[in-house]
């Protein structure tokens, strides 16, 4: 499943809100905190996202394209596991961010909402 979102936000504005793990609550309204030893994105970035309801789920960052603007991640909650694959492009003048999600079908259909939201919010200046 493949989400995106456009806004006014500058690629570079956006990215850094991907690349600085402290930022994530700030656009992402399903995250609280972000627990993890390292505080900037990057390949073997692992830890825990706390979510709404005291939900905690296991990420570890698979891969990181600075100069491309994507990267992906794994998240585990449970038994379930989904692989999110990030993406941020320039699009007029703002930008646009793109995420495609590998999973159980009910579970992406469930958090593309959530999802929506967030890219939303991520792309806003």
């Amino acid at each position: 499943m493949t989400l995106s979102a456009e806004g006014a936000a500058q690629p570079d504005t956006v990215w850094q809100r991907y690349a600085d793990v402290d930022q994530w609550a700030s656009w992402s309204p399903q995250i609280k905190k972000v627990h993890s030893v390292g505080r900037r994105l990057g390949p073997g970035l692992s830890g825990m996202v706390e979510a709404l309801g005291g939900i905690r789920a296991a990420f570890v960052v698979e891969a990181v394209d600075r100069d491309r603007r994507t990267w992906t991640w794994r998240v585990r909650l449970g038994r379930i596991q989904i692989r999110l694959h990030h993406g941020v492009k320039p699009q007029g003048r703002g930008s646009t961010t793109s995420l495609t999600m590998y999973g159980p079908g009910l579970v992406l259909l469930a958090y593309a909402p959530l999802a929506r939201l967030a890219l939303h919010r991520l792309v806003q200046p």
